[in-house]
């Protein structure tokens, strides 16, 4: 008897390790043993007590991952102020914004991209047939808008639609089959391929050709081709109530924190799924996709993209390259401040309104993910300086 007791706890315990071994996933090191320094990580400490003291926001979750290893991993301060303080978790899941663009509604376009069902060139009018391009004064049309011109953000669309526009001309809720032929009606700001002008409704719009091209629902789409086949099993659209409680908080709407909830007014609007926002994921499943980047594609035996899929999607688009995008990714624009001072021109990422934030370094194989939740409880929380300083930290750190 006492035989089968301890046969049956080392069974539990067993089972216990394969769990919290299958949640973490990329395996942890020291910084020495990738040729980083522990001490210099340390600092990051000392960044985030400055950051928490000034009340910059509530919470935050840092991994540093190098060479395929896991360094740094650590969570600060509340994951929520209001109705009560609560302690941020390493495991919670974040409203991640605008960091679904490269790594869900990119995705999948370079996926469709590959299975030869879309080009960068094709016309969003051969999707959206009343798609109009730019027309001056005179009436004179511009150049067609392209699939390209929508992932770097040189379309000429407007930024985002309020939500006043959208009741008044739409209806609260509206579809997104509604919503993509508003737009598409839409005056032009300038030519296609002309400026830069970052853009929600670009992704919204591809978030439609994604669906009309694959047949699927974007949040199915990547659930199938992507999260699921990576085993990122706490990133999707609309997390489960069963995960509500890992979620953290935004803002506080109608007296009662978003928990669960997409923070993006047309992101909500369109029922938590779009190509703009919706995503929610953790720290740990956001260092299994960077690593696959840094794999070329590969992660764990398992193929999502080319080698040269990740290579174009995330260097700076030749025909935009005024834009300093990349393919849905960031590179050297005004809105990559999380790339810091240190890392190399070949280094890529994206933020998110919530406090999100993804960067990936190819030249020394690093990638810094930082995620916070500014915008609890009242919208009024600044990371942006925090972010360049964590990625310095970083950087700094690297000394092979």
């Amino acid at each position: 008897m006492k035989i089968l007791r301890v046969t049956a706890c080392t069974l539990l315990l067993s089972l216990w390790c394969v769990l919290v071994v299958s949640a973490q996933r990329l395996p942890e090191a020291r910084p020495a043993a990738v040729g980083m320094s522990r001490i210099q990580l340390e600092r990051l400490d000392l960044v985030m007590a400055e950051a928490l003291e000034e009340k910059a926001f509530p919470g935050a979750v840092i991994v540093v991952g190098r060479k395929g290893k896991i360094v740094f991993r650590k969570a600060y301060g509340a994951s929520q102020w209001v109705p009560d303080e609560r302690p941020m978790r390493v495991d919670m899941l974040f409203d991640m914004a605008s960091i679904t663009k490269p790594v869900a509604t990119t995705t999948a376009v370079m996926l469709l991209l590959e299975q030869g069902r879309l080009r960068l060139w094709d016309k969003v009018s051969d999707f959206v047939p009343d798609f109009r391009p730019y027309q001056d004064e005179e009436g004179k049309k511009g150049e067609a808008i392209r699939i390209w011109h929508l992932m770097t953000h040189t379309s000429g669309l407007l930024p985002f639609l309020r939500n006043q526009e959208i009741e008044q001309s739409l209806g609260i809720p509206c579809t997104l089959d509604d919503m993509v032929h508003y737009i598409a009606g839409l005056d032009r700001l300038f030519p296609a391929g002309e400026e830069f002008l970052y853009s929600d409704l670009d992704f919204i719009a591809l978030g439609f050709i994604i669906e009309s091209v694959s047949g699927q629902t974007l949040a199915d789409f990547c659930r199938d081709h992507i999260f699921t086949p990576l085993e990122m099993e706490h990133t999707f659209f609309n997390p489960p109530k069963s995960l509500h409680t890992r979620c953290v908080p935004t803002e506080v709407l109608e007296g009662e924190p978003l928990r669960g909830v997409v923070h993006d007014p047309r992101a909500r609007i369109l029922g938590g799924v779009a190509g703009h926002a919706g995503l929610f994921s953790t720290a740990d499943d956001l260092s299994i996709f960077a690593q696959m980047l840094l794999g070329r594609g590969e992660f764990g035996g398992v193929r999502i993209l080319s080698p040269l899929s990740v290579a174009r999607m995330t260097e700076i688009y030749p025909h935009a390259a005024f834009a300093g995008r990349g393919l849905g990714w960031d590179l050297d624009s005004d809105f990559s401040t999380n790339s810091g001072d240190l890392f190399g021109p070949a280094s890529y990422g994206h933020t998110g309104y919530t406090g999100t934030s993804l960067w990936v370094d190819p030249e020394t194989r690093t990638f810094v993910i930082f995620l916070t939740n500014r915008v609890h409880p009242d919208d009024t929380g600044d990371v942006n300086t925090w972010r360049s300083r964590v990625a310095n930290v970083v950087a700094a750190a690297i000394r092979e």
